[in-house]
């Protein structure tokens, strides 16, 4: 039989007298909206309705870098095609007109264009004569699309999910960024952005509101040096946008925080961008990153298996506000996690304890069963019928 919990829902049941029950604070729901900036980085952004599409004719070079290979390859196909049969036509009537492509053409007179008796030769000769523009034009384009900086920004990766935790007893928003590569990025620098929808007290509604927050680095002034992967941490103080937010209230907010780590590769000193967002859902209350770089032999080993893991810190729910108007909520925080600690670590003894003298019970039955078991009682002496036997 089922119990009533589980038939009735524990929301739709009288607990006590209304009067009793405590209020929550009601929070709305958060609307689903997309993200302005996708995980991979890419800007999630639709131009429509732009009537001076002729601005773009304006700068061929970079409309033909911009485009995908398949249009790229497309129109240079056409391009050498529509070129070829051009200056064919042209070489054809040069020849006609002079007469070179009459069959009844008198022999020694000098042809304006040699071998050119048809307009197959024609295409063939223009082949051979013209194109060099053309082909300047598209192996510039084809090395600036293979040597693009977005390339480089594939082996820059963050992690899935970015934490807020207690450091150095301030709240402080925190991701951990990385290379792959063994090659550096020379000047690498982190900033990063709050996008949310806000309103103005005048009715003014801004849909998409940057609001710059700052790092440790970026307020010292100086550039990362992205040899290993880095803790990026942002200090949640009274100019953060993320200061009045508790727990609760950044689950049920819109705001995307959008993160950007740029700087210049060692190898071909091209500037590269990598980008990443987090929204609500992606933001994880009190965790902090798990170590992932060790000493091994006298190297240094970094272990990427790792490099999104999270474990639970003591960080207390509220604001960064109602943390610097009582600093003790911290420290009470801290106590309930020491207690905790400590609790479980008792609990992790004596199941240590409890395993080792099941053990060695294991261990003392085994030996007894191979020595075989001991004599409780000593043997009796046989005994005949019709005799008396008197045992001492």
């Amino acid at each position: 039989m089922l119990a009533r919990k589980s038939i009735i829902p524990g929301e739709f049941g009288l607990q006590g007298p209304v009067s009793r029950m405590p209020r929550k604070p009601v929070f709305r729901d958060r609307i689903n909206k997309a993200r302005f900036i996708s995980k991979s980085g890419s800007c999630n952004l639709a131009h429509k309705n732009i009537r001076e599409q002729g601005r773009f004719l304006q700068d061929v070079f970079t409309t033909l870098v911009d485009l995908k290979w398949r249009f790229t390859l497309v129109i240079f196909t056409m391009t050498f095609l529509c070129s070829w049969l051009l200056f064919a036509m042209g070489w054809w009537l040069v020849a006609f007109a002079h007469g070179d492509l009459d069959p009844k053409r008198e022999a020694g007179i000098e042809q304006c264009v040699t071998n050119v008796k048809s307009f197959t030769s024609a295409f063939l000769f223009s082949i051979e004569v013209q194109g060099l523009i053309i082909n300047a034009i598209m192996l510039g384009c084809i090395f600036m699309k293979t040597a693009q900086s977005r390339r480089r920004a594939e082996t820059l990766i963050f992690s899935r999910h970015a934490i807020i935790a207690v450091r150095n007893s301030r709240l402080c928003f925190m991701v951990r960024v990385g290379d792959l590569r063994k090659s550096m990025i020379i000047g690498a620098t982190v900033c990063m952005q709050v996008v949310h929808r806000t309103a103005t007290p005048e009715g003014e509604v801004i849909p998409i509101r940057q609001v710059d927050i700052q790092t440790e680095s970026a307020a010292a002034g100086n550039s990362i040096f992205l040899l290993a992967p880095l803790i990026i941490c942002h200090i949640i103080d009274r100019g953060s946008p993320l200061y009045d937010l508790s727990a609760m209230e950044l689950q049920c907010s819109d705001l995307e925080v959008i993160v950007i780590l740029e700087g210049v590769v060692e190898t071909t000193g091209i500037t590269t961008q990598a980008r990443t967002s987090y929204v609500a859902e992606e933001i994880q209350w009190g965790q902090r990153f798990v170590p992932i770089v060790t000493e091994e032999e006298g190297v240094y080993c970094v272990d990427y298996s790792k490099f999104g893991n999270t474990a639970r810190a003591a960080t207390p729910q509220c604001s960064a506000r109602e943390l610097d108007e009582r600093p003790s909520i911290l420290a009470q925080a801290l106590q309930r996690s020491g207690l905790a600690q400590q609790s479980s670590l008792r609990k992790r003894n004596s199941a240590r304890r409890k395993n080792s003298s099941s053990a060695c019970r294991r261990r003392r039955d085994n030996g007894s069963g191979r020595h075989g078991k001991p004599a409780l009682v000593a043997a009796s002496p046989r005994v005949q019928f019709g005799q008396s036997v008197t045992v001492t």
